[in-house]
């Protein structure tokens, strides 16, 4: 009996083995994605890392070409400002003298300069000069020093080239010379931000690949991970249905096995004699020890009344066939 299984157990044990061989293949099939989204994950986090690595060597280059395309900026405007005091100073040397505001700070400079020097030398060797007219060059020269204290920072900012007035031929020819060189160091600045830039390209490029890679990679593996999730929560309700199939089955287990239990109860009971009765036994231990005395059955009591008289009987015949030998 426990060797067979109604058809219901049958067809639920083979329920089970078909959706367990299923839930293995889900399992299979969810950890097969777990890992392509691992893989795409860890692939697309070196991606990320080249990434921001050359990113920022685009940024130390793009630092240095910006520092580079500045100081040809510098050099280009010394370049401007030394060309324009050759200009001044050419229409200086032609006689043509331009207005004060207008000229560069090297000239206005180089004139206050002057003024000083003449109005220190006239003081000092001028002696028909008046009080008055004394006070009134002293009060001048003053206004000229304070002007010339305004015009040298200036020019010390700009380390721009003093002139003499004096020798305004030598003064245009050293302003050339330098307005040349200033030209060529501007030229060489923007040629090496040039250079600079044609190595900053292809890094561009590289920088444009390597996002759009990770940004794929990222896709893969935002995609797997939602097929895992997808297969997972199959697997999570293809496994309610298991345990409830294996709990029915148990339960019929269990029934079965209680009624294999009770039916062979039943049968020893039914076999078992009076002797094997250990509820008869202690029975009739009490009565005997209540009566002194147990009848079991009437056959048994018959044959207990006669045996006496059977006895006697016997006794009473050897006596006699005693007695008839001994007379004869």
């Amino acid at each position: 009996m426990g060797e067979e299984e109604s058809p219901l157990g049958e067809d639920l044990t083979n329920r089970l083995h078909a959706m367990e061989s299923k839930l293995r293949r889900m399992r299979d099939q969810r950890n097969a994605h777990n890992e392509s989204a691992r893989r795409a994950a860890d692939s697309r986090d070196s991606v990320q890392n080249q990434g921001a690595e050359l990113r920022k060597a685009i940024k130390e280059r793009m630092e240095e070409q910006k520092d580079t395309r500045a100081l040809a900026k510098i050099h280009q405007a010394r370049r401007d400002e030394i060309q324009k005091h050759v200009r001044e100073l050419t229409s200086r040397k032609k006689g043509r003298r331009g207005d004060g505001p207008s000229k560069s700070v090297v000239i206005q400079l180089s004139e206050t300069v002057s003024e000083i020097d003449r109005i220190e030398n006239q003081i000092m060797t001028d002696g028909s000069l008046s009080l008055d007219k004394e006070n009134r060059m002293i009060k001048k020269l003053r206004s000229l020093m304070a002007r010339r204290d305004e015009l040298i920072p200036s020019v010390e900012e700009h380390q721009l080239i003093t002139i003499d007035l004096g020798d305004m031929d030598e003064s245009i020819q050293r302003l050339r010379a330098e307005a040349d060189n200033e030209h060529q160091l501007m030229i060489e600045k923007n040629k090496l931000a040039d250079e600079i830039w044609e190595e900053i390209k292809p890094m561009l490029e590289e920088r444009d690949f390597l996002r759009g890679e990770g940004d794929r990679l990222h896709s893969i593996f935002v995609k797997e991970r939602e097929k895992a999730d997808e297969v997972h929560a199959s697997t999570v309700e293809m496994q309610t249905k298991v345990t409830e199939i294996r709990k029915e089955l148990k339960s019929q287990y269990e029934e079965r096995e209680r009624m294999v239990r009770e039916h062979n109860d039943s049968v020893r009971q039914a076999l078992k004699t009076p002797d094997l009765d250990d509820d008869l036994a202690d029975s009739l231990s009490e009565q005997l020890i209540e009566s002194g005395s147990i009848t079991f059955g009437g056959t048994v009591a018959e044959q207990s009344s006669g045996e006496p008289a059977r006895r006697r009987k016997r006794k009473s015949s050897r006596k006699l066939g005693t007695a008839r030998g001994r007379k004869s």
